[in-house]
């Protein structure tokens, strides 16, 4: 398959002129090339300083496909799989009887560990790991999944530190970033990267949520709530001007902290897509285990069915195989992560394709929205 740039394109485009986008990049690769760069806009609403492709931004939850790809890494460099025990590399997790919970039921978002009882600052790594460690799982093992929307980075954040002596995102730097020539950081950006703020989801008037929606809204506006209690632990940084605060934006927080290029992200899922090497580097022997679904069906934070591989989200599928959404395209290979906001980004292995969009306007929703599934149905002429 080809991809239709033209189509996509005029899609982005789009986006300015219907869809209220403020600023905005697109970048797509196809057989280990970028294909179609795209930035426009602006970083602010007065229109002062203009967006280009070389612009970074918050991409929130799109930082967890990063992160776990790292934890992949670390684990492959030990000689561990999905199969080993959290407990055999961090000891303390064991208690609260998680002592069978597996790397792959980590990654999977089966772990019952979405909401912590016990209050911890998401600013404080040592303590939210330490409360992780102490959590009985808000659900038995077995039976089913729910999304980790803040936990999800310190768990993965803890065992790479125990595995190999340093944060997630120093690694990422190391492993990743520095050898794929990455302008994307979790945590530690360099001064002098130009770093548009986030602005808040503006409510359109009149405009009702979609049924799939709704459960989850309601969900939000019950602080008791599983959905609710997930969405603030750790505790702090909850709002989008926290988030552009500059010493916030320095901090390594690998569910939602991760800030870059559209392009960057676009090398990273090129090089899942090519099989785990680009430009001469490689780092994953085998990426089939980000392709290969571990979980599908209900879900019991974002109520709604997902489906997660070994860290990278999927499209979940009915009873006979077909995919009932299309977050990442056609393919039933494809995987990866959206963002707050609108923000997405995935790997197609089938067709060779990488596709990233981050922008600065964010929209309601907790999954990707017409500005971005408009380009991703472009894409592929569907």
């Amino acid at each position: 398959m080809k991809p239709d740039l033209p189509a996509a394109e005029a899609a982005f485009r789009e986006n300015f002129a219907l869809r209220g986008e403020l600023g905005a990049s697109l970048s797509v690769w196809w057989q280990g090339q970028e294909v179609l760069s795209l930035g426009e806009g602006y970083h602010d609403r007065q229109q002062q300083t203009v967006w280009t492709p070389e612009t970074s931004v918050l991409v929130w939850s799109a930082t967890k496909g990063p992160a776990a790809a790292c934890l992949l890494h670390a684990l492959a460099r030990h000689g561990e799989s999905l199969h080993t025990p959290v407990a055999a590399v961090w000891p303390e997790f064991l208690h609260g009887g998680k002592e069978g919970v597996t790397f792959g039921e980590l990654l999977s978002h089966q772990a019952g560990l979405a909401a912590l009882d016990e209050e911890a600052p998401i600013t404080d790594h040592a303590l939210a790991a330490a409360a992780l460690a102490a959590q009985t799982p808000n659900w038995r093992l077995g039976e089913g999944h729910g999304y980790h929307p803040r936990t999800f980075g310190f768990l993965l954040d803890e065992a790479v530190r125990r595995l190999e002596g340093e944060p997630l995102g120093a690694y990422w730097r190391r492993w990743f970033g520095v050898p794929l020539g990455l302008e994307f950081w979790i945590g530690g950006v360099p001064e002098g990267v130009s770093i548009s703020p986030v602005h808040a989801a503006r409510l359109k008037a009149g405009a009702e949520p979609s049924p799939e929606d709704i459960p989850f809204q309601k969900a939000m506006a019950d602080a008791t709530s599983l959905t609710a209690r997930a969405f603030r632990s750790p505790a702090g940084l909850q709002g989008v001007a926290a988030m552009n605060n500059p010493a916030q934006r320095q901090a390594s927080l690998p569910s939602f902290g991760g800030i870059g290029t559209a392009r960057a992200l676009g090398k990273f899922y090129a090089m899942l897509a090519e099989g785990g090497a680009l430009d001469g580097v490689r780092l994953f022997e085998d990426t089939a285990v980000m392709s290969r679904p571990l979980t599908n069906g209900p879900d019991r934070v974002l109520l709604r069915d997902t489906a997660f591989a070994a860290g990278f989200m999927q499209d979940p599928v009915d009873a006979s195989g077909r995919k009932t959404r299309q977050l990442f395209g056609p393919s039933l290979a494809a995987f990866g992560q959206p963002g707050a906001g609108g923000s997405h980004a995935f790997a197609d292995p089938e067709h060779r394709l990488a596709f990233v969009y981050v922008m600065n306007q964010m929209e309601a929703g907790v999954l990707p929205n017409e500005r971005a599934l408009g380009i991703v149905r472009a894409l592929y002429g569907l």
